[in-house]
């Protein structure tokens, strides 16, 4: 294969930063001013009220280290993007710059020395990736701390030295304190260090490396007693069903691996490249990423069969990703001579960047839930500064007796509306059909209030209460539209002779 006319080695340098600079630009960059989805105004609520008493059945949120990060960088980038999503944002991007960087110096290191464009863009054509990077929560961090603690391992069994060694340790102790729910991860560093003391494949001593894992168990106690305090209420915070097989086989994302597997294989016969003979990638480093790509999606996987309640989501088993992108890059491998890497790697990023691009639409929105420009359409719609409005909780912990019609505000079940303010008068109401006594303070409100007021809405992500008012005998009559924001509604509920004013084009 042949470089393209004017197309020199020089320029492939050029060449391959400029596609990942429009990759980040478009996939990570563009979509930080769209709105908050509802745990990034978690995020803020948790920065900004951090020993609220409302916090205290959700012991797990405010526990992640994660909240130092935009507290430490809000003054500087307030400074530079104001109170906007984009301010508190930006921590996440830099953490996922970072842990790009380093799956490239890993594949560098396991598989190729030039094989770190070709991860890179890998990791840029896992959806994940970019939706970590553009989201102000903690899991672009939990990425970067496992990509380091990897990356020092593999340094300390490659040349034993205790700077190494010992930054792996503290990485380590860091991770299970970004997230409670990366404990699985812990057996991709046990797995690895084990073969290959096994083999005999590293210059560290067994004592020495069980010293260090001995200092690291040491340092996840106190984390470990505070996730089975966690444990004990684990069913009150389940937001999904229970995981099958299909939703365990999508968690891995094989996909790419066997794009980028057919691809490489395809161009090889096509263009009769000599098979490659020089490779790094040893029967260790296989395990390491086949481990860092599947272990956490499987122990997540089985934890949830097993006990009933289901932690297996996205974002949870988003420490995987890495390793979906070195695997991708190590069967690339098999079929990339040593001078194509370049070549490959520069036609993977512009594939990543055309279909990854969205380039159908001009802004790109980070998440499905507009929560900005429902509250804006929702301020617009009231006829009155105390207009009834029914606020719905999206939080799964807004049931009895958590949950009560007068909870103070500011609160975390109903962090939603510190960040975008609604024009009315508030009635808090539980996370969907939450037993009776929110049914009763429903009714109740119907007959003393709604009934009375010319308009109400009903405000959030849920079909129950919606589909309550319009049912309820006390509102015979009146006419109710929906209006969606991705997957946030505001339902209008106007009395007969405010409908019959606005049919007329009176507001």
């Amino acid at each position: 294969m042949t470089l393209p006319q004017g197309l020199t080695p020089l320029r492939r340098p050029a060449l391959l930063w400029g596609i990942l600079a429009a990759c980040i630009v478009r996939l990570w960059l563009m979509p930080l001013t769209s709105s908050f989805w509802v745990d990034e105004m978690v995020t803020v609520f948790v920065v900004r009220h951090p020993a609220d008493p409302s916090l205290a059945p959700v012991p797990q949120v405010p526990a992640s280290i994660y909240y130092w990060l935009p507290r430490l960088t809000q003054h500087f980038t307030q400074h530079l993007f104001g109170e906007s999503e984009v301010s508190w944002r930006i921590p996440s991007v830099l953490a996922m710059a970072f842990a790009l960087f380093l799956i490239g110096r890993i594949a560098a290191r396991l598989i190729h020395p030039r094989a770190n464009w070709f991860a890179m863009f890998a990791g840029l054509g896992l959806h994940g990736i970019n939706y970590c990077a553009a989201d102000a929560r903690p899991y672009a961090l939990g990425i970067c701390v496992a990509s380091l603690s990897v990356w020092f391992l593999i340094r300390w069994l490659d040349a034993s030295r205790w700077i190494d060694g010992l930054a792996f340790v503290v990485a380590a102790s860091l991770l299970w304190r970004v997230q409670l729910i990366y404990w699985p991860f812990y057996l991709v560093f046990l797995i690895y260090a084990a073969l290959r003391l096994a083999r005999k494949e590293t210059k560290a001593g067994f004592w020495q490396t069980a010293g260090l894992f001995g200092i690291l168990a040491i340092s996840l106690i106190p984390v470990a007693l505070n996730a089975l305090l966690v444990l004990h209420q684990a069913s009150a915070h389940v937001i999904s069903e229970l995981p099958g097989f299909r939703e365990f086989e999508h968690a891995t994302r094989w996909s790419l691996v066997v794009i980028c597997t057919a691809g490489t294989w395809l161009v090889a016969r096509l263009l009769k490249w000599p098979i490659p003979r020089a490779s790094l990638l040893g029967g260790s480093s296989i395990v390491l990423i086949a481990a860092w790509w599947l272990v956490q999606p499987l122990a997540l996987y089985v934890f949830s069969r097993v006990t009933g309640d289901s932690v297996f989501i996205s974002r949870y088993v988003s420490l995987a990703l890495p390793g979906t992108a070195l695997m991708a890059t190590a069967a690339a491998a098999m079929f990339i001579p040593p001078d194509r890497w370049a070549s490959v790697s520069l036609a993977l990023g512009a594939g990543v960047l055309l279909v990854m691009g969205q380039w159908g639409t001009a802004e790109l929105r980070h998440d499905n839930s507009d929560w900005r420009s429902a509250a804006r359409a929702e301020t617009r719609l009231a006829t009155t500064s105390d207009m009834p409005v029914i606020c719905l909780s999206p939080f799964v912990e807004a049931r009895p007796p958590i949950w009560t019609p007068d909870y103070p505000l500011p609160g975390f079940l109903y962090s939603h509306l510190s960040f975008y303010p609604l024009k009315g008068r508030f009635y808090l109401f539980p996370f969907g059909a939450a037993a009776r006594d929110g049914e009763a303070y429903a009714l109740r409100l119907t007959a003393d209030t709604l009934s009375k007021s010319p308009r109400f809405v009903v405000y959030g992500a849920n079909n129950f209460w919606r589909s309550w008012f319009a049912d309820n005998p006390e509102l015979k009559g009146w006419r109710n539209r929906l209006e969606m924001f991705g997957d946030v509604q505001l339902a209008v509920f106007d009395a007969p002779e405010t409908a019959a004013d606005t049919a007329h084009g009176v507001r």
